[in-house]
């Protein structure tokens, strides 16, 4: 038994009660396997956030001090504690293979020790995509400040910028390198004569390019231009792009994962979307439109953006879903920007960027456009082309979500923007928010409605009738805006007169379909409940029966109408 570890056994067993990077568990047989992830998760962590060299998860020790070795059987038969470190770190996003497990046989019993290292710096450490930590003796996520903590301990370190001791040249591509080299060459043309680049060797070219530093292979170059087999040297980042195509009731058809070299991989995951032709009425021909459903500009670029600000420390995939008329693309890390809106305005490129490197070697191999204008001109031509905005999702944690739509979602919204070309870009991602029924901000509501281009009241928005008379849509307005209370009480009223009474059922049959088309089905249950409710207390109706035999509602008197 290594005396050592024997003493840091003891000494652990002498600590506090309330040790976050310390954890004791009796396990006389077994233990939940999930639950000991979530425990690497949060001993790793608050090792960091304790300035600790590990931390420690013990089976075969009481809790509460005064502690006692009672002994654990927990893992004493194969497959042994080997195959259950392997399974754990296949879990963590550090993949934390250097997880240690060791087996101690002391006077009181059998005891199991996990050495756990500290979350990297600038990295919290994940069990299956959650992070964990602690408060006193209590497991749980960790809390957002902490995690910020943890994060910000990296801020002033590009990992994109990181360079590979042990990588070479010859850990690069060769044809991704003369793909970038030809690129690079479009880029520059007005600047940079053609033969110029050619007589560069690739060690200089990459350097020129910025995806080298000083001839050493950065995290950048590996990434981009990096061999399949050469992906090791950027553990724990993953340099992936999963497709994956689903059918309307979401069941997963097909996939295919692309690995490095990423420059290439763009459009090997090009070809794999079905960017077939779509037919619509423009109302500017009496010919049907015929148009690809995606413009292959916007696909490469939401590819390019997904690549370039991914947050490669969460070892995760960047993803496209391929559904019959739209294409999701998710990538980790948060939005730096904060909200597409926000970036949208802006007339200045962002300030912050989370890979800094990468994305300006991206510039240089002319994969994305000036940092910033990409996305702003993604949503110009998705206007162009008369299609849905690009969808903006960053409800999740350190994720993006953008969605392209292939198809007319609102024919009258389309008739919209084809006759209001003066309308700002701002408004048109507002007015797309309405078609899909997003809430909009408060800005965005107040913008909308000074300018008449909307009426209701939020959340149950719809087109104007200035719009409505405009893009031909009055009998989508007159549907959608309803009537008032009175018309819907006389035709209550009308219905009580002829048959007397009436069951809840029939005065829904009576009005539901009725009622505005602005609100859901039972948003409108709800406005009929009310309104029954307000005409008992007005005292033109009664109920009579019982509910149990079925209630039912009965005039009272006519009302007196002014």
């Amino acid at each position: 038994m290594p005396e050592d570890l024997l003493q840091v056994l003891y000494d652990l067993m002498n600590l506090p009660t309330e040790t976050e990077w310390v954890e004791f568990k009796e396990a006389q047989t077994t233990f939940d396997f999930e639950q000991i992830g979530r425990y690497v998760s949060a001993l790793s962590n608050e090792a960091n956030l304790n300035d600790k060299p590990e931390g420690w998860l013990i089976f075969g020790v009481t809790d509460k001090p005064p502690r006692k070795i009672v002994g654990t059987h927990f893992y004493e038969t194969p497959p042994g504690l080997e195959k259950l470190k392997r399974k754990i770190s296949y879990q963590t996003n550090h993949q934390l293979t250097f997880i240690s497990i060791h087996e101690l046989h002391t006077p009181g019993g059998r005891v199991i020790m996990f050495r756990i290292p500290p979350a990297t710096r600038g990295i919290p450490t994940e069990w299956k995509s959650v992070v964990y930590g602690r408060t006193h003796d209590s497991l749980g996520q960790l809390a957002l400040h902490k995690i910020q903590r943890i994060r910000d301990q990296g801020a002033d370190l590009d990992w994109s910028a990181r360079t590979c001791e042990k990588a070479t040249i010859d850990d690069l591509n060769s044809d991704a390198i003369a793909f970038a080299r030809n690129e690079f060459k479009k880029k520059y043309a007005t600047t940079i004569p053609s033969r110029e680049v050619d007589s560069w060797d690739d060690l200089e070219f990459l350097n020129r390019a910025r995806v080298c530093i000083d001839g050493k292979i950065t995290n950048t170059a590996l990434l981009l231009l990096g061999k399949g087999e050469a992906e090791h040297y950027l553990s724990p980042a993953t340099a992936q792009i999963t497709w994956i195509i689903k059918d309307d009731a979401g069941v997963e058809k097909d996939y295919a994962h692309f690995e490095a070299p990423l420059i290439l991989a763009v459009n090997a995951v090009f070809s794999k979307i079905r960017n077939l032709t779509y037919r619509h009425i423009s109302d500017e021909t009496l010919f049907p439109l015929e148009i690809t459903q995606y413009d292959p500009w916007v696909i490469r670029e939401t590819l390019h953006n997904c690549i370039a600000h991914q947050d490669y420390s969460q070892g995760a995939r960047i993803s496209v879903v391929e559904r019959s008329d739209s294409l999701i693309f998710t990538n980790r890390g948060e939005f730096i920007p904060g909200s597409i809106e926000s970036l949208i305005m802006s007339h200045t490129p962002p300030d912050k960027y989370r890979n800094p490197f990468l994305a300006q070697a991206m510039v240089n191999l002319n994969m994305i456009d000036t940092i910033g204008s990409g996305i702003r001109r993604m949503f110009r031509l998705q206007r162009e082309r008369n299609f849905p905005m690009p969808d903006y999702d960053l409800s999740e944690l350190n994720k993006v979500k953008v969605t392209i739509t292939g198809k007319v979602i609102d024919p009258k919204y389309t008739r919209m923007l084809i006759k209001r070309k003066d309308l700002d870009i701002v408004d048109v991602i507002a007015l797309d928010k309405v078609q899909k029924g997003h809430r909009l901000s408060d800005a965005e509501f107040s913008s909308l409605k000074s300018k008449k281009l909307i009426e209701g009241r939020r959340p149950n928005l719809y087109v104007s009738e200035k719009v409505a008379v405009e893009t031909d849509t009055r009998a989508d307005y007159i549907r959608k805006r309803s009537f008032d209370k009175q018309h819907f009480k006389d035709m209550v009223i009308a219905y009580l007169k002829k048959f007397h009474e009436a069951d809840r059922e029939a005065v829904e049959d009576l009005l539901l379909d009725k009622v505005s088309d602005a609100l859901n089905k039972e948003q409108k249950r709800r406005f009929i409940k009310n309104l029954l409710q307000e005409m008992r207390k007005e005292g033109i109706i009664k109920t009579t029966g019982s509910k149990t035999f079925g209630a039912k509602w009965v005039l009272i008197q006519p009302p007196e109408r002014g």
